[in-house]
Parts: C-alpha cells; structure tokens; sequence
C-alpha cells in the first residue's frame, strides 16, 4: 500500500541447544529456539519479531554471506533473550564447576550481534542472561553462583521457575523510575543463579533486590542500552500481583522507532 510504513521490525537472539551424545533423531541436531511466552510479549505492540539464527554446525559457527551486520542494518532493534549461563572465560575466569561453564559457542553469537546492532546506533534489550551478557561485553564481570559466592535472603532460583517471585526497587533517577513514574518498583519474576558481580563500562545500576543483587541496568548516555534480570514475558500469568512491565516495552520500542 502506497504510503504505509513498516511495522517496527525486532530481532530476537537464539537460544542454541547443543547435539547430544548417544542421542537420536532430532535430538543429534543443532537447534536454535525462541520460547513462546517472549514472542507473545513483544508481538503484542504489533511488532514484526524475527529470531536473528547462528550458522552452526557441529558447535562450530560457520560464515555465510550473510552476516550478522546486514540484520542489525535491516532490524530496528534486538532483544537478547534468556537461557544457559555465559561462561566465565568470558569475563576472563576459569569455571569453578564444570556445570557453569556456560555456551561459549553462544556467547560468540551474542556478542557478535550485540556489537552490531550498538555499532548501528540500535536500541537493545537484554533479558536475563542477556543482561549478563551486556554487563560482560562492556568488561563487567559475574558471580558465578550466587548461593555460594554472594547468598543472602533472597531466593533468586527455585524449582517453582517462573511462579519464582521478588521485589525490587528501581533507583531514584534513573531511566526506569522515570519510565515507570515511580521508584517503588514491584515484584518480578526473576530466575537465575549468576549476577552481575563487576559493572561494565558506563554500566548504572537501574534495580536491586533486597539483598543488593542487581537486577536493572542501563548505558549511561542517550543511547538504548538496557538489561533487566526479571523475565517481564512471564508477567502475563492470572491471578498475580507482578509488575507491569508495559512501560519497559514501550520505551525500547520507541527506540526503535526513532
């Protein structure tokens, strides 16, 4: 139709699951997967959403002609979704158990996309481990493990998943007080058991649980830099008193208007 412009078009990381060994079917390939709940949130502004893939075979990235470049040129924004730990070689440590050595494979990925789509001058917001992710590209760096390196009272991974909720409160002045026209923050539902230990570069603090973990963040400056620990996808339950997470969307969507 003459005139119409395009819907804002978002791209969305992949989450990678890996061959497994002695497995069969389809369990022997790679897969690369977005969970539903993060699509529903975000496609219901109307949004065009894309999951950006990884060429991989075998674990290993392999190049195409196309390349992670031409989607942050194309996409008006990306949303780093959740999923396996980053690896702590990453941010330039060894893992102090096997289990949380994390993607490396993925985090190559991201990384890649995130330097992208910021080198584009596009808004991007990371979700979980995509906060992590941020935080770690900009030279900040992780615990581990909370429950063993930093425990306090808050349960920030339980078996109950995404019915797993907490308080937190936003910091004065800052972008999501603003956003959200309060710093009373409210309950989230937050699951992960890494934090962001160091601040990357230019990296501010947005949220905190009661017991200090960080679970906001945002890029000093003008630019769309932002990182939440919660899932706001999964704030759509029934039945529950959870933070509205719609003033969030909104401003990185009008990022990516702009």
């Amino acid at each position: 139709m003459i005139g119409r412009r395009h819907p804002v078009r978002i791209g969305l990381s992949a989450r990678i699951f890996h061959p497994e060994k002695g497995s069969r079917g389809i369990q022997t390939k790679t897969l690369q997967v977005l969970e539903q709940s993060i699509a529903q949130w975000v496609m219901a502004r109307d949004i065009l959403l894309l999951m950006i893939p990884s060429v991989v075979q075998d674990g290993l990235l392999i190049r195409s002609n196309i390349r992670l470049r031409d989607y942050a040129e194309y996409l008006d924004g990306l949303i780093l979704q959740g999923g396996t730990d980053v690896s702590p070689r990453a941010y330039g440590e060894e893992p102090l158990r096997p289990e949380w050595a994390g993607d490396p494979v993925r985090d190559a990925y991201e990384l890649e996309l995130l330097h992208e789509f910021t080198e584009a001058g596009k808004p991007v917001l990371g979700i979980c481990r995509g906060m992590q992710l941020i935080n770690v590209a900009l030279g900040g760096s992780l615990y581990q493990d909370l429950p063993s390196q930093q425990s306090g009272p808050v349960a920030h991974e339980t078996e109950a998943y995404d019915r797993n909720g907490h308080c937190v409160t936003f910091t004065e002045d800052g972008r999501f007080n603003h956003w959200f026209n309060s710093s009373a923050g409210g309950r989230v539902i937050s699951i992960h058991h890494q934090a962001i230990n160091r601040l990357g570069r230019e990296v501010q603090i947005e949220a905190t649980a009661a017991d200090g973990v960080i679970e906001a963040i945002s890029l000093k400056g003008r630019s769309f830099l932002c990182g939440v620990q919660w899932h706001p996808e999964f704030h759509q339950q029934p039945d529950t008193e959870l933070l509205d997470c719609g003033p969030l969307l909104e401003a990185f969507l009008a990022a990516a208007r702009r």
